[in-house]
């Protein structure tokens, strides 16, 4: 497999440069690309590498059952492979599948303090307690959450340069329309990152070939893969309730109203029974939660109702994945996104937020007269995000920026298969460009 280009690449760099970096923790679902980022950021930075997979090498589970003191650890794993060259600030220690051997969390502290040899974690969020590895390493660590390929690196992997993306925010920051080939080509390119999603094989085999062939069967391996690793990590939880809302995720999201009802994911499903499930998931890497607001206020975090949520792949190409094979070959050869009640555009764009640090968060009025797919906020206002399958009239986005009783709205986005504009009180943009809006957000005002 060729090496793609992630954002993690800059990121492990700056995080070497740092004279003061502590052990580093790098975790996501499977299959994002983490392994092959570190060890690539290895082979490029330091002379001697020491990868120890907690999967796959079940025999280096023990080099810490002598205490955590770093030289004790040391001499267990060169006892174990004599070869391992050990050479003070020029080693990086990658331990890989840090799930299956918590204990290598308690040994950070020890590493952090000796200082040195460089350590980083790799992890499933699947099976990790994150609570029993805070505990161990609270202080004494720096995390990173890692996801699947964003539409920016989609960008990269198709061939494109910076030049593309900084032309492209030009004309946003401007508010100048794309030309019609800026616009078809780069729709074009979303279009197919839509069905292929960000899974780093899948878009490898895809631009490789420059076709779809084989991608389908790879990403409903993944969906597969998801199932067993619930099967087998979700300790404690009735894995049979996880996999009963893995499976009616799209069910829900071919709805009118997107809602996630536990009521109707299972013959007397009641929300006491299914409590920490839908985290479960969200901790695993598998969904993205959207909530609901109590009132369209801010601040978004302490204003949200925990019951009334919507559930999102993390990975739009495995959304289509788990549709029916007929929803699947409309979309792969017509291109006829508006059929799924505008859940993949919503899935796209839940997951191009989610990439860019923000929470999700969406509002529906008692009546439903108002209803606003997303939030996002600059410094001193909330900024409903609409986003539109078809080109008919943006009645709730109106009337958050007109009505007096929404005082911290003052302007919104609406994101469409339309080129850029200002119509007075909302942006609109194409929904490729969703993956810029941190950005536009946090520069157009200064």
């Amino acid at each position: 497999m060729d090496l793609l280009k992630r954002k993690i690449d800059q990121f492990l760099l700056d995080w070497k440069n740092d004279l003061n970096h502590m052990p580093l923790i790098v975790k996501g679902a499977r299959q994002i690309g983490k392994t092959e980022s570190i060890r690539h950021f290895a082979k490029a930075n330091y002379s001697s590498v020491i990868e120890i997979n907690f999967a796959l090498q079940k025999q280096y589970k023990d080099i810490f059952d002598d205490g955590f003191e770093v030289d004790t650890i040391i001499k267990n794993i060169t006892l174990h492979n004599p070869s391992f060259k050990v050479i003070p600030n020029e080693t990086l220690i990658f331990f890989d599948e840090l799930q299956d051997c918590p204990n290598c969390a308690t040994s950070l502290k020890a590493f952090n303090l000796d200082k040195r040899y460089d350590v980083i974690c790799s992890g499933s969020m699947m099976g990790i307690n994150y609570q029993e590895i805070e505990s161990n390493s609270v202080g004494n660590k720096e995390d990173y959450e890692m996801y699947s390929m964003d539409f920016e690196e989609f960008l990269w992997a198709k061939g494109y340069s910076d030049a593309l993306i900084d032309e492209l925010y030009r004309h946003m920051i401007e508010l100048t329309p794309l030309s019609n080939t800026e616009f078809n080509v780069v729709m074009s390119a979303f279009r197919e990152y839509m069905i292929i999603g960000g899974m780093p094989a899948i878009v490898n085999t895809f631009v490789t070939q420059n076709n779809y062939s084989g991608t389908l069967k790879m990403q409903k391996q993944i969906l597969l893969d998801y199932e067993e690793d619930i099967t087998k990590y979700a300790k404690g939880l009735d894995k049979a309730k996880i996999l009963n809302i893995y499976r009616k995720i799209p069910v829900f999201l071919g709805k009118d109203n997107k809602k996630f009802q536990i009521s109707k994911v299972a013959k007397g499903a009641r929300n006491r029974d299914y409590v920490g499930t839908v985290d479960w998931l969200s901790d695993a890497g598998i969904i993205n939660i959207c909530y609901c607001m109590d009132q369209p206020e801010l601040p978004l975090r302490g204003n949200f109702n925990p019951d009334n949520y919507k559930i999102y792949y993390r990975d739009t190409g495995l959304l289509i994945a788990s549709l029916d094979d007929e929803a699947q070959q409309d979309l792969r050869d017509n291109k006829n996104f508006n059929t799924y009640k505008g859940a993949i555009y919503e899935n796209v764009v839940a997951d191009m937020l989610v990439k860019q640090g923000y929470g999700l968060y969406f509002f529906r009025n008692e009546k439903s007269t108002i209803e606003m797919d997303f939030f996002v906020r600059d410094t001193d206002s909330l900024i409903p995000v609409e986003v539109k399958a078809t080109d008919n009239a943006t009645v709730s986005l109106n009337n958050l920026i007109k009505k007096d009783s929404y005082s911290d709205i003052k302007y919104g986005i609406k994101l469409a298969n339309k080129n850029i504009g200002f119509i007075g009180k909302f942006y609109t943009f194409p929904y490729f460009l969703a993956f810029l809006l941190k950005r536009y957000l946090s520069e157009k005002r200064e």
